[in-house]
């Protein structure tokens, strides 16, 4: 018996096989299948699809044989990873140099005849072989050949599947894992900023409660410097809901009714600015099941920008809901300033405002259409506006129905 010779490549091969991390993991239909389908088309009673590790040879799926691994220097597919451009065929393993001493051979499973066609990933790494064996000498076919090829094409293609399975999982787990640090520095940050905020608050209002002797310059700078107070606090609550929209978006679905919903936040918001609101809804929403509290915060977001940015001495916000086959559609519009068409895609950034200024004269923050943006976005739908300059806006949520 002649032991196979190791592959120049064999730090990146196995390098590579690690990566799939299908060693010793569990039987799955789709190989087994696989190994069924060529012992069929060979009229073999055996087939494996192996994997060539270290100094073992272990088997994927195996029909045919009860045995989960062998030695490596015993393995016949280890011969055929030394060529991985073409399928090792061993006609008669009793009358080969190679293998008629092999313990394989000489017994279980009585190895007469092997066809083994090498596993190649894209970068030309054999990682192992799907093979068909038989106790008896034989010949295989061009047919054969042909079939077996296609299914060792179908194999690596359930490896590079798995691979970017395995891939994508570990990018979601390391992304939770950074939400959660930044969710968790935020909180801390905002502990730890507002606490000095509201003393320096607290303090001007209490200098303020005392101001006989002051002049109304020092006046309006402790005036000012509340209202900065006042702005940075708005800005870091604003911060802390934005880096909680990842934990928000993954919240369980459940059924509600969508008007209700609406209407009960209209109720909630109706104070700000004495407005009218009303809403128009279309049949088909008494029962949407979806994200509630997404939807709450899209439409209390949208809503209250409506009415705190608008400036009409008549404030009026009307809410429309429709569905269609595919989306529920919530649009907010308003008789406000309007959007100048320069401004509205980048009001969607974070951090980025437009020159509009609420009822006390501030403006935005920057941060409430960004955190919009990705509540619609993280449960799969989307978000547009429409809006002349002096004409009001209209912000449109399409999201799909589930």
């Amino acid at each position: 018996m002649l032991n196979p010779p190791i592959p120049k490549n064999e730090k990146e091969r196995l390098a590579r096989l690690y990566e799939y991390s299908l060693l010793d993991t569990m039987d799955e239909k789709e190989y087994d299948q696989i190994t069924k389908m060529a012992a069929l088309l060979c009229d073999a009673p055996i087939s494996l699809i192996s994997l060539i590790d270290r100094d073992r040879q272990w088997f994927k799926s195996s029909f045919g044989l009860d045995s989960k691994q062998t030695p490596r220097d015993q393995a016949f597919c280890a011969h055929a990873i030394n060529e991985p451009d073409r399928p090792l065929v061993v006609s008669d393993s009793r009358e080969d140099e190679r293998f008629k001493d092999n313990p394989l051979v000489a017994g279980e499973p009585n190895i007469g005849f092997y066809a083994g066609f090498p596993l190649v990933t894209k970068d030309n790494l054999a990682l192992g072989t799907l093979c068909v064996i038989d106790r008896k000498a034989r010949d295989i076919s061009e047919r054969e050949i042909e079939s077996l090829e296609i299914l060792a094409n179908q194999v690596v293609k359930l490896f590079e599947l798995r691979r970017t399975s395995l891939e994508k999982d570990r990018y979601l787990k390391d992304l939770e894992a950074r939400n959660k640090n930044l969710e968790e520095f935020a909180r801390v940050a905002a502990h730890d900023i507002k606490s000095p905020l509201a003393n320096i608050r607290s303090t001007a209002e209490l200098v303020l409660a005392k101001a006989d002797n002051l002049e109304e310059e020092q006046k309006e700078l402790i005036g000012l410097m509340m209202d900065s107070s006042d702005q940075l606090s708005s800005l870091i609550d604003g911060i802390l809901r934005h880096s909680r929209t990842n934990e928000l978006i993954l919240e369980e679905r459940s059924w509600f009714s969508l008007p209700n919903l609406v209407d009960k936040n209209l109720k909630m918001l109706e104070p700000i600015n004495s407005a009218e609101l009303d809403m128009e809804v279309e049949p088909g929403l008494d029962q949407i099941y979806s994200n509630r509290t997404a939807w709450q915060q899209i439409i209390i977001n949208l809503v209250a920008n409506a009415l705190k940015y608008n400036n009409n001495p008549a404030p009026k916000v009307t809410v429309h809901l429709k569905a269609n086959e595919r989306n529920i559609i919530l649009e907010v519009k308003d008789n406000g300033p309007g959007i100048a068409f320069e401004d509205q895609e980048r009001i969607f950034r974070i951090f980025q405002t437009t020159s509009n200024r609420d009822h006390t004269g501030s403006t935005g923050t920057g941060i409430g259409l960004a955190t919009v943006k990705n509540i619609v976005n993280g449960i799969g739908g989307e978000i547009s506006l429409q809006s002349t300059l002096g004409e009001g806006a209209s912000f449109i949520v399409s999201i799909p129905v589930i």
